[in-house]
């Protein structure tokens, strides 16, 4: 089956020709570039009945982009859209990621807005955590309990590609919502769930967020010193790692619909990305005890050291990185002896070798160490995450910008996760303010502004 209306947007990147007339056209942010233009050849929208496994057949919507942009570098998403019903930041910022590639991203918020709205943020009016994950969208509120606020989203579903959601299991399908409901109205759509637990077993139901999974999976046990307390790691690793698994999930069954022509479930939950993240701790090998020593810590030398100022991480597991801190720090007498002469030896006798290693750093700060040890030791001064927004290797890399935003005036921010060198430059704007562009969107799927306003006054939009 066609994806007609992939095929219309996909040719609306690249060319100043109108979306076809059954394909509401997206007008673009306030903030957001615009795309260069090239002629695009005629597509056949005739799917032949079965395309071979190995690739796409001249009428696809595979051939039909790659024919329509084979003139022009273009990021891998572009012409497709995405709706993100998700809050907090897995889901959110997954569909970060997918709106740095080039996808059209509209977050669609409850009237309570997404609930990382409202954490704790020392940046007046706004949440700073919201603005960092939920970049490059647009943004609509919609009551999607009231017929009428249904109805709408069920219009954007016509025309997306891709919805992603973190509701809990079966609050989907009492919406009108589900998976199964959406596909026999769109089959092209692909329908990524996150959940705390899965979708099924005995916790399913279970509300999950970062720090409950990661104490639930060990990491936390595992965070903390042997024999201590389990300690949290802070920064929302689980949420990352999750974000990055719908990203990477949703971009793989694009690719499969281009052979297929239909769209899929994409299941992501937070115990899966936890345990994910573990995996070279989760090894059971046969004949051995459960209870066992999974710690990847090397212990020792690798880790951080005090300075005469500031505190400086160091590895040295290799041998020639531990041969050249000890030549540096003044410490060849310990290079060659066979007793520090691997990395688990060096853990063994830690307690003899690392007063040595932080009476040498004292000499210097962790940034003239840094210095010092130039490329030949991996090692870095422990900073301050104010101290990117300004550090040469960051603005070398294009990695942050400035997006002007309607409450704050403009902030800095990441722009994006991966580069691809065919593609230009994405140039990010501001994540939006709750239900700046209801209207927009909207009028886009052919509302006029008399519907408009009924429906804001009845609060099915905001």
């Amino acid at each position: 089956m066609i994806d007609a209306p992939f095929i219309a947007r996909a040719r609306a990147v690249v060319t100043s020709a109108p979306a076809a007339d059954d394909v509401p056209a997206v007008a673009a942010s306030a903030n957001a570039p615009a795309l260069a233009t090239v002629p695009v050849p005629a597509v056949s929208e005739t799917r032949p009945s079965s395309p071979g496994a190995g690739g796409a057949s001249p009428g696809s919507a595979a051939a039909a982009c790659g024919n329509a942009v084979a003139a022009q570098a273009r990021r891998p998403l572009d012409g497709i859209r995405v709706l993100d019903l998700s809050a907090y930041i897995a889901g959110p910022y997954g569909c970060t990621l997918l709106a740095d590639m080039g996808a059209d991203v509209i977050k669609v918020e409850p009237p309570a807005g997404d609930n990382l709205r409202k954490y704790p943020s020392t940046l007046p009016n706004e949440s700073r955590a919201f603005l960092g994950v939920n970049r490059s969208k647009r943004g609509i509120a919609l009551d999607l309990k009231q017929k009428d606020g249904l109805e709408i989203l069920l219009k954007l579903v016509d025309t997306a590609d891709v919805l992603v959601h973190n509701f809990r299991p079966g609050v989907p399908e009492r919406l009108g919502i589900g998976y199964e409901q959406l596909k026999a109205r769109r089959p092209q759509l692909v329908y990524c769930a996150v959940t705390g637990y899965g979708d099924t077993g005995p916790m399913k139901d279970n509300a999950g967020y970062d720090q409950v999974l990661q104490t639930f999976t060990g990491i936390c046990t595992l965070q903390g010193p042997a024999g201590g307390p389990p300690e949290i790691v802070y920064g929302s690793v689980v949420d990352y790692y999750a974000a990055a698994m719908v990203a990477s999930g949703v971009s793989a069954a694009l690719f499969e619909r281009t052979r297929s022509g239909s769209g899929q479930y994409v299941g992501v939950s937070l115990l899966r990305s936890a345990l994910a993240m573990q995996s070279a701790r989760l090894i059971y090998a046969q004949d051995e005890p459960l209870d066992i020593g999974r710690d990847m810590r090397s212990g020792g030398i690798t880790g951080i050291h005090p300075c005469k100022e500031g505190h400086l991480y160091l590895s040295a597991n290799t041998p020639h990185f531990w041969q050249t801190l000890c030549e540096r720090t003044g410490l060849s007498q310990v290079a060659d002896d066979e007793r520090y002469d691997s990395v688990k030896k060096r853990a063994v006798h830690a307690d003899v070798l690392v007063p040595l290693l932080r009476q040498a750093l004292s000499a210097r700060t962790a940034l003239e160490w840094e210095q010092v040890f130039g490329t030949d030791v991996p090692c870095a001064a422990a900073r301050s995450v104010e101290e990117m927004f300004a550090h040469p290797q960051v603005l070398a890399e294009q990695m942050v910008a400035t997006m002007p935003h309607p409450v704050v005036g403009s902030y800095q921010g990441f722009t994006e996760a991966v580069r691809f060198g065919d593609a230009p430059v994405p140039a990010p704007f501001a994540a939006p303010a709750f239900g700046q562009h209801s209207s927009e969107v909207l009028k886009a799927h052919g509302y006029s502004d008399g519907e408009i306003e009924r429906l804001r006054s009845l609060g099915v939009l905001l």
